[in-house]
């Protein structure tokens, strides 16, 4: 009798522990709050992006959907996928950084990411690209000449591009087999009458550009080392889809009102211009790509809202997708913003297949993280 009733007891106890246990993960599974972007047609406008470094971030990702018109939902903080955690100094997993007290200080300028889905880092204080696989193992390294590298980026073959527009005034070509040096063309020129004022190195096909003050880029030879001497202009950055030239502006920093212009490339005709107004103030534009399928990845940095009392904002950067055709609003990410004060020049990369990988910096190194905004 008494084995049974404790029989009994058991199982009466296992039965409410189960369903607590049912209630717990019930609730942690929501997703709650409200989103803060919405979309709308505005007349066609010219478009620039924006550059420079950060202050704080928060510390997780969220993510959520977002139409025309519509308030998107945020739901609950997720840490992003890390790939790879590289701490300081000049070893085989190490990247470099320095901290001198009469300059900037430094630490990796860019990445990019190879058509195989590896990451590319520019670790210029110790004279190297580090490729690292998707498993976070560092693969090798392949050093480079420049003396002042700012800028990486990786055409389709797997061809390596390195620019230095403060010395060198250049841009390398590396060959990925060998990992030597294909040839180098000039940035000074037609079309560029200020090396400074470059933002950004691109690759479309075989033909190599570089991009004026967040504006117009030109070509300035292929991947061969030819350099061009006609030096064309295209109004703005190539989409991985082969369909349009797009740009991005910020048009009132307290408001968070920002657009992106879309040019056909076909046609050379208007696709689009689209206002977004992400209702927090903005500091500048991160990110303006797109994957193989022609998405659009925009990425903005500024004082995001909390959800709480205090503080009721804290410095991040909202992940946009947004549609090839009309520029809606495909889902949205929140992601930690580079607070360190090191320059930079290239944290965000865009992958092939949807998605991207971006570079955020600690005192105990660099951590490599993966996110995707639909």
């Amino acid at each position: 009798m008494k084995s049974r009733k404790r029989a009994v007891v058991i199982f009466v106890g296992l039965t409410v522990l189960a369903l607590g246990i049912a209630f717990v993960m019930a609730r942690s599974g929501r997703e709650d709050g409200p989103g803060s972007a919405s979309s709308t047609r505005e007349p066609a406008a010219p478009a620039s992006a924006q550059g420079g470094t950060a202050p704080r971030s928060p510390s997780g990702a969220s993510q959520g959907k977002a139409g025309e018109g519509a308030s998107p939902s945020a739901p609950s903080n997720r840490a992003p996928g890390v790939i790879a955690e590289l701490g300081w100094g000049s070893g085989s997993s190490q990247l470099g950084r320095d901290r001198p007290q009469e300059a900037n200080p430094e630490a990796p300028m860019s990445l990019a990411v190879t058509p195989l889905g590896d990451v590319v880092v520019l670790d210029q204080l110790n004279g190297r690209l580090v490729r690292i696989g998707q498993d976070g193992k560092v693969l090798g390294t392949t050093p480079i000449t420049q003396q002042t590298p700012q800028d990486v980026t990786v055409a389709r073959d797997g061809t390596m591009l390195v620019m230095d527009r403060l010395r060198d005034k250049s841009v390398a070509i590396i060959d990925p087999e060998t990992g030597t040096l294909r040839g180098e063309l000039p940035l000074q020129g037609q079309g560029i009458p200020e090396v400074g004022g470059i933002t950004g190195t691109f690759v479309d096909g075989d033909s190599v550009y570089v991009e004026r003050e967040h504006g117009a880029l030109v070509r300035i030879g292929d991947l061969s080392g030819t350099a061009d001497t006609t030096r064309p202009e295209v109004p703005g950055r190539p989409t991985r889809d082969g369909r349009s030239y797009i740009l991005a502006a910020i048009i009132e920093r307290p408001s968070g009102r920002l657009l992106v212009n879309a040019v056909d490339r076909q046609t050379n005709q208007q696709r689009y211009t689209r206002e977004y107004r992400v209702q927090f103030p903005l500091m500048y534009i991160t990110l303006l790509d797109s994957d193989r399928s022609g998405v659009i990845y925009l990425g903005v940095a500024g004082e995001l809202p909390t959800g709480k009392a205090s503080p009721a904002s804290e410095p991040g950067v909202r992940l946009f997708c947004l549609d090839p055709l009309d520029g809606k609003v495909l889902g949205q990410a929140d992601l930690p913003l580079n607070t360190m004060p090191e320059e930079t020049f290239r944290d965000f990369a865009v992958l092939d297949e949807g998605g991207v990988v971006y570079q955020y910096r600690t005192e105990a190194g660099v951590s490599l993280r993966r996110a995707d905004c639909r």
